[in-house]
């Protein structure tokens, strides 16, 4: 070689630690925008397993609009078309290494896209949850059934909770957290204490909560070490004829069943932003409405994103 000839080094040459660094800090987008066919060193540090831990999704949007029947949203195709990509993409790269799965709230994901990214994330340990809108009864069970290592879940309110909460109980022993984005009534509250009477951690941040459901709740769950109900409307309903009531402030009863919890999170403070958004939007939080990401946010900290 004479001197002062330059030493040019190919791609697959460079050090596979040290390439699987620089993929770490591609973004979905990147890592399934064909990387792994550049050549046999970038396919394999695309599928190292220290990529695909987290598949986060939650850049993800539908492009939608509503309408007035089942499934009520109408998803533009070229949305489901991207997203189906994505997922053939990451889930081939993941080689089946995927623990945590996150997608955006408004991403209203199909039956067949669900049940292609179970199957192909059988180790999947917690799972964040789109609308349901277009996911079937059958589509979530057969996902869950594959989810046997499932312990936390991150979910819209549902309309018919004991289907699902009775899957996660036969299937899923090792569950333990949950997060729900939605209403919390007495049928919601019995359902959890019938079937995950073993729940320890539950955040039900911004959403309206009945008095007689967080009593059923806090009686109800004896593993029961977190609960969350900060920014919540807490609504009591008196028999009829008397109208409901918001309720300001926690009273001693509830106070004290709650002081055998390891962590109890709670704010009902007017001067709270909040607090204000979720009186405003009648104990709904309508997320779209807020700063993107605000959605992820939660006071327990193994359940914030």
């Amino acid at each position: 070689m004479e001197d002062g000839a330059l030493i040019v080094r190919k791609w697959e040459d460079m050090d596979i630690d040290i390439l699987v660094k620089i993929v770490q800090s591609f973004d979905i987008f990147e890592l399934t925008a064909g990387i792994g066919q550049v050549c046999s060193t970038w396919r394999l540090a695309a599928c190292d397993p220290l990529l695909w831990r987290t598949l986060d999704l939650s850049m993800l949007k539908s492009n939608f609009i509503k309408i007035p029947l089942e499934p009520y949203v109408y998803v533009d195709g070229r949305s489901d078309k991207t997203l189906t990509r994505v997922l053939k993409i990451a889930l081939n790269l993941s080689r089946g290494s995927i623990l945590t799965l996150i997608f955006h709230f408004n991403l209203y994901v199909s039956d067949d896209q669900l049940t292609y990214t179970a199957e192909r994330c059988p180790r999947l340990k917690r799972l964040v949850m789109p609308a349901w809108n277009r996911i079937k009864k059958t589509g979530i069970c057969r996902a869950i059934r594959m989810w046997k290592d499932l312990e936390s879940l991150t979910m819209p309110s549902i309309a018919n909770p004991p289907y699902l909460m009775e899957e996660i109980a036969q299937n899923c022993k090792n569950f333990s957290e949950l997060k729900i984005m939605g209403p919390c009534d007495i049928f919601f509250a019995s359902t959890l204490v019938t079937f995950l009477p073993t729940l320890k951690v539950l955040s039900l941040r911004c959403s309206t909560i009945w008095r007689d459901a967080l009593i059923t709740i806090l009686d109800g769950l004896p593993n029961l070490e977190v609960l969350n109900i900060s920014h919540c409307l807490l609504i009591e309903v008196p028999p009829p004829p008397a109208a409901r009531r918001i309720v300001r402030e926690l009273d001693e009863s509830i106070l004290e069943k709650a002081s055998r919890l390891r962590e109890f999170y709670t704010c009902m403070d007017d001067s709270c932003i909040m607090c204000q958004r979720a009186r405003n939007d009648e104990g709904l939080m309508r997320w779209y409405k807020y700063e993107e990401g605000l959605w992820k946010a939660d006071e327990v900290r193994s359940l914030a994103l």
